[in-house]
């Protein structure tokens, strides 16, 4: 029967059944897919803490996530761009913004023999407001001396859903280019130029429509990029200097951000000779005030072991843990929410 009963909830049935122990909890959350592999192999580490508790996570974009907590559809969401002050006024209680890990946008492509690339915040706008349509055009040429670039049409794949990865992105492109910010700005979803580009959904669509059209590049998290043996170009950062997404340059501009009381705060194009520019921050979303109290401290005794075992698996997927000051900081405020 135990065998029947594992089987069943390692196909994905849900199976409630009393055997002398208490009925599994089943945690409900949506969003950012920027996260998704380090919460997929959180909720699988914890699963080994705390057997009583199941926590099913449905990767549907930031946006979706935002929605859904202010819906309280879920019990918790995520997003990689935090929530405006107007769609908080939205929200049935007062929503918490709990940081978990830092990452990397990655500008990925599609060449004949995938040179390694260079680029800079003006050709990466110009591409994606359809300023750039070849490969050589002088402005990507000038940054990559020696590289033979093609004559091919470039075709800058973007997010169809509402995306953290987009508000990374867009952060980014506002904070470097006046034109981006007057034309398109920034949030997890955006206008985009008309006739520019095609859109897919998820990271995972990005990168598949990347893969599969030569001359294709798009923005993606820094491990759908590796997972896919995709090529990625080095960025220039506010210090001039190009610089590899990785784990170490997400750290080193990670060290660099002033973090607010209510842990919303960008990092993009941040000082410091190692920073990589296009990072950010992703965070989950809890009511302070839970309505359900068995769910509400099964979700705080997650949080807790999140913010200190679970933030020592980051970088194995190059995700950038919190510095160990912010923890404390944000296990504090864990500390508020009631249920």
């Amino acid at each position: 029967m135990k065998k029947l009963i594992l089987s069943l909830l390692g196909c994905g049935c849900l199976f409630a059944a009393q055997t002398g122990a208490q009925a599994q909890l089943l945690i409900n959350g949506a969003g950012a897919t920027f996260p998704y592999p380090i919460y997929s192999k959180w909720f699988d580490e914890y699963a080994k803490v705390d057997p009583s508790v199941r926590f099913n996570y449905q990767s549907i974009g930031s946006g979706g996530g935002q929605k859904q907590i202010t819906a309280r559809t879920v019990d918790f969401g995520a997003s990689d761009g935090p929530m405006s002050d107007e769609n908080l006024a939205k929200a049935s209680g007062k929503i918490l913004h709990i940081p978990t890990v830092a990452g990397a946008d990655v500008i990925t492509y599609n060449l004949p023999g995938n040179p390694k690339l260079k680029l800079d915040g003006d050709a990466i706008a110009g591409i994606f407001l359809g300023n750039i349509t070849k490969w050589n055009d002088p402005k990507i040429t000038a940054l990559n001396p020696g590289v033979e670039l093609p004559d091919v049409g470039i075709i800058p794949v973007h997010r169809s859903d509402g995306s953290g990865t987009t508000f990374i992105f867009t952060d980014y492109l506002s904070n470097i280019s006046p034109v981006w910010a007057d034309s398109v700005g920034k949030g997890t979803s955006v206008k985009w130029p008309a006739s520019v580009g095609i859109g897919a959904k998820g990271n995972e669509g990005v990168a598949g429509q990347v893969k599969q059209l030569s001359g294709a590049v798009g923005y993606v998290e820094l491990i759908y990029a590796k997972q896919n043996q995709m090529p990625y170009a080095d960025v220039k950062n506010a210090a001039a200097n190009f610089i590899t997404p990785s784990l170490d340059s997400v750290t080193a501009a990670l060290a660099t951000a002033k973090i607010p009381d209510d842990f919303r705060f960008s990092m993009v194009n941040a000082p410091g000779d190692q920073s990589y520019p296009i990072a950010g921050t992703t965070w989950l979303l809890v009511y302070e005030k839970q309505k359900d109290a068995a769910k509400g401290k099964k979700l705080v005794e997650f949080l807790n072991w999140a913010l200190t075992k679970g933030e020592g698996m980051a970088s194995s997927l190059d995700y950038a843990s919190l510095p160990e000051s912010v923890q404390q900081r944000v296990l504090e405020r864990i500390k508020t929410i009631k249920y």
